[in-house]
């Protein structure tokens, strides 16, 4: 287990080096800038807010341009392209880039303007076809449809919301207006729906007609052709045709630009970068001249850094330890324990001033996941899984990386203890051996026959071994908290918050395990010597929590008080030894499920049908096992580090080490060094 030791770095440069260092400091990732709170007038902060909204409107253009690309070009993705990672660019590689941005960027703005071409383009073609709709049913109409009539007829176009026939409007109009006569009546169409005529009268009857029509349900179109319909249509399809001719060349434009796609990816990155660039600037002090850039940097990387500054930018730098409660923690931990920073990250990263207990974590980690997967076939299965992605999938993301490792690890654990406990792919091998081969199974240690015990056919057995392993666990937070005890030289609380505990837990155990009931539990029964030691350890452990649990009480019946309830916490340390029976339910449930989908996959015999279905089940049942009992297994796994374990010693609320560094999509660019 290991926490860096942090310095306080402060760099002191001309002002004209000051993009130059922070472009330095972005790509080594090495610096966790904070913010210079300088009171002497002389030394001001710049407002670069108008440059940070600049450049991310810019990469947000870049954005843009490269999705539209996207959908007119498809980037070819593979099935395991999320674990690609970002593409390392070389510092040569990125200043070419960088030249070609500019270029580039009209590119990205070129891209938009076709896109909106065509977007107005289809704007007008839905207009166009909606006006096509709207006039089908008039196009036996041989008048324009804002035709009124002529010097002495009125006429009126319109429709009604029914199937009507002339004899049935012209009955209705007479029964209205009974005193007019000669109201002619076209049919223009006619279906359930709508009826569109085309009614003529004298020019003096007009008004009364209207007012009928009006009253048996006309109504005007919503769509007046100002041309004869057919003429219309022709003038319309001729629209759509001339914006499809438009929307393809514009299309065709963009097609052209296909190359161009990892341009507009490195684009939009590098707005990015100088975005937050420009953003780190609210932290750092500067005058006329010079600025003052303070952070935190790990110190295996200061010394280098401060040689690369003063010679590149003749700057001057500073160092100092920190060991402060702001001071941000870093960990570094060997290849082993590396991994499951992620999940002690996900809970809280330590105190400064409290051991890193990745390491000891780590070694429960893999050995309780391993326990409720327990089987061979599926701890294969995964650890093959995440060693080839790791394998073909260099430049994968940190994060996925670390969480590929550790899932790596809990596969050869799962293996381990699957061969342990004899399982592989649940009972696969007799199965198969009895269904299709007609004999007996091959005697295969950890195959077939467990090489320790068979945790289905002995649960106490696995149940016993589970507590115990239990018990270990919860004895290391103690043996933790005793080290960050001796570490901060409070050598009497070792006494009272770690051995008391000792004495009270591990007497209590050795005394229930020299009792005669424990022996059909347990399997065995200590000695009864046992039970007289264990009670006095116990006794002691006992009175040392009564009277020192709450010793920081100068009141002798408040400290007696709180010392009693620090003793009731025996209750909550046979809460947490049940807990670890997880370990045996999990480790059931993935073996019995297994044997369970073998069973089945075995109904339909030996035959051609019979081996189809058996590979069929076998895939898709032992899939979802794979699938349901791994998340299962990382859940409650995560679960006994961060309430049984971290419960005992551990107090966290530590500050992440964050540097300034590149927070890019697609490119990462590695400081040659």
């Amino acid at each position: 287990m290991a926490m860096l030791k942090m310095q306080r770095i402060h760099i002191y440069a001309l002002i004209k080096y000051c993009k130059d260092i922070l472009e330095t400091l972005q790509r080594r990732g090495v610096v966790q800038i904070e913010n210079v709170d300088l009171e002497d007038s002389v030394f001001f902060k710049e407002d670069t807010s108008p440059l940070q909204a600049q450049y991310n409107r810019s990469a947000a253009t870049a954005a843009d341009a490269r999705e539209i690309l996207a959908r007119y070009v498809p980037q070819k993705k593979g099935l395991l392209s999320s674990f690609k990672g970002r593409e390392p660019l070389s510092a040569d590689a990125y200043n070419k880039m960088v030249d070609d941005t500019q270029d580039t960027l009209r590119i990205a703005y070129d891209i938009i303007s076709y896109q909106k071409n065509i977007d107005m383009n289809e704007a007008e073609k839905i207009k166009y076809q909606a006006q096509l709709e709207s006039i089908k049913p008039w196009l036996s109409l041989d008048v324009p449809m804002t035709f009124t009539g002529t010097a002495t007829t009125a006429a009126f176009i319109g429709k009604f919301a029914s199937k009507k026939n002339s004899t049935d409007i012209t009955t209705e109009l007479a029964e209205l207006i009974p005193e007019i006569e000669g109201v002619d009546v076209e049919i223009i169409s006619s279906d359930e729906n709508q009826t569109c005529v085309f009614i003529l009268c004298l020019k003096q009857d007009a008004e009364a007609v209207s007012d009928a029509l009006r009253r048996i349900g006309f109504e005007y179109p919503s769509y007046v052709s100002p041309v004869a319909p057919q003429t219309r249509e022709k003038q319309i399809n001729k629209h759509l045709s001339n914006r499809d001719g438009r929307i393809l060349e514009a299309e065709n434009n963009i097609k052209a630009y296909g190359k161009y796609y990892p341009q507009l990816e490195f684009l939009e990155d590098y707005f990015v970068m100088k975005s937050e660039r420009y953003k780190a600037f609210d932290d750092i002090a500067t005058s006329n001249n010079t600025f003052i850039l303070s952070g935190y940097i790990a110190e295996e990387d200061a010394a280098d850094l401060k040689q690369y500054l003063e010679t590149h930018y003749d700057a001057e730098v500073e160092l100092e330890y920190s060991d402060t409660a702001e001071t941000p923690v870093k960990l570094k931990n060997n290849k082993f324990a590396e991994p499951t920073e992620s999940v002690l990250a996900s809970y809280s990263y330590p105190d400064r001033h409290e051991a890193d207990p990745t390491s000891i974590m780590a070694i429960f980690y893999y050995i309780f996941f391993g326990m409720m997967f327990s089987d061979a076939g599926y701890g294969i299965v995964m650890a093959l899984a995440c060693g080839i992605l790791l394998k073909k999938f260099k430049n994968m993301e940190p994060g996925l990386r670390r969480s590929m490792k550790m899932f790596f690890w809990c596969g050869v654990s799962t293996t381990f203890w699957g061969l342990l406990f004899g399982s592989f792919f649940g009972d696969a091998v007799a199965v198969i051996s009895n269904t299709f081969f007609h004999t007996a199974p091959p005697n295969i240690p950890g195959l077939v026959t467990p090489i320790w015990f068979n945790p289905v056919t002995n649960p106490m057995q696995m149940l016993m071994f589970s507590f115990l392993l239990g018990i270990i666990h919860l004895f290391a937070g103690l043996a933790i908290m005793a080290y960050n005890d001796i570490k901060h030289k409070q050598y009497l609380a070792v006494l009272y918050d770690v051995v008391s505990w000792y004495l009270l837990v591990g007497g209590a155990i050795l005394a229930l395990l020299s009792m005669d009931m424990m022996g059909n539990i347990a399997g065995f029964v200590l000695p009864p010597i046992f039970m007289t030691i264990g009670g006095y350890m116990a006794l002691v452990g006992a009175v040392l929590i009564l009277f020192f649990a709450g010793r920081e009480s100068k009141n002798p019946v408040k400290r007696l008080l709180k010392g009693a309830y620090g003793l009731y916490g025996a209750t909550g340390y046979l809460s947490d030894i049940l807990s670890y029976s997880r370990l045996l339910a999990l480790g059931l449930a993935t073996g019995v499920i297994a044997q369970v989908f073998n069973q089945i996959g075995s109904m339909m015999g030996d035959g051609v049908i019979g081996v189809i279905m058996f590979t069929l089940i076998f895939i898709i049942g032992h899939g979802l096992n794979i699938g349901i009992n791994a998340l299962g297994a990382y859940v409650h796994t995560n679960r006994l580090q961060f309430v049984e374990f971290f419960g005992k010693f551990y107090t966290g609320g530590g500050r992440e080490f964050k540097p300034f560094k590149i927070n890019t999509k697609h490119y990462t660019v590695k400081e040659e060094i």
